[in-house]
Order: structure tokens, then C-alpha cells, then sequence
């Protein structure tokens, strides 16, 4: 990463500033334009420096306090497929794999959903089990007790 990479990097990693014209205002702060800040980012993307640009919202704020992680015993070999097919239902904000820690954790397929409910999460849960059919051979639901702060890789 180069010198104005790293800055950009800088004057994003705590987010974009709350402006009508975020990306401007940044190029701005870097001392680059709109057009070359654009170029940089759309680069990192691609080539892995940045993973993703999004919203990260406090769920709590917006009314969804039964935030909870499915988790999932399925066949390693059907993990990766089940878990596309979960991770594109509506209610599910993210949906990877994990390793099993056996023998007291099997689980292998994880799925967050956020409900304004317990009612409402358990729903989803039961809906999740619908999708993975037989694939299922056990689960459990694991309720948020506390909100962790979520933040990726920063440079000093």
C-alpha cells in the first residue's frame, strides 16, 4: 500500500463523514479528487485491500433488540451450498462457515438474524430450519446479551 492508499485508508477506517457528499468530502481531506479517490478505492476493492464498503447499522437503535446467531450442525460437504442458500434469506444480515470444536461445539454453519422479538428471531430460526431441511442434525440460537463494537483493521 502507498503512501496515499494508506492515507485514504486513514480517513476512512471510522467511517465516512454524515455529509450529503461523503467521497467528496474525503478526497477533499486526502487532497486528491473525487475522480481519483473513486479510482483508489474502486482498486483496493479489487485487488483485496479493502473488503467491502457499507452501512453498519446499531440494530438496538432501530428497534431490533432479539439479535441472535443461529447456529447449525449440517454436513461439511453441503456447508458451503446451505450456507449461500441462508445467507440470501431476507432476515439473515450475515452467514459463514466456522470450524466445529468437537466434542462440545458441532456446529459448523452460523446465521445472524435480528428481530424486534424473541418471537420474531425464533421465527426465523424455525424458517431457517425449513431451508436446510434434513440437511439440519442439530442447532441452537445464541441471543445477543451485549453490543460489541464492530471495526475492521486500523492504521495508526
Amino acid at each position: 500500500m502507498n503512501a496515499l492508499d494508506a492515507k485514504i485508508v486513514r480517513a476512512t477506517q471510522n467511517g465516512l463523514p454524515l455529509t450529503a457528499r461523503p467521497f467528496h468530502d474525503v478526497a477533499e481531506t486526502v487532497g486528491i479528487s473525487f475522480e481519483e479517490l473513486l479510482q483508489r478505492m474502486k482498486t483496493m476493492l479489487a485487488d483485496g485491500r479493502i473488503r467491502r464498503i457499507g452501512a453498519v447499522p446499531n440494530h438496538y437503535a432501530l428497534g431490533y433488540t432479539a439479535n441472535a446467531m443461529t447456529v447449525w450442525d449440517v454436513a461439511d460437504e453441503t456447508v458451503d451450498a446451505l450456507g449461500r442458500k441462508i445467507g440470501a434469506l431476507p432476515f439473515v444480515s450475515h452467514c459463514y462457515r466456522r470450524p466445529r470444536r468437537l466434542p462440545d461445539w458441532p456446529y459448523n454453519l452460523f446465521a445472524m438474524v435480528h428481530g424486534r422479538s424473541q418471537a420474531e428471531t425464533e421465527r426465523f430460526s424455525r424458517d431457517i430450519r425449513i431451508a436446510l431441511g434434513k440437511s439440519v442434525r442439530q442447532s441452537d440460537i445464541l441471543y445477543s446479551t451485549r453490543i460489541l463494537k464492530k471495526t475492521g483493521l486500523r492504521l495508526a
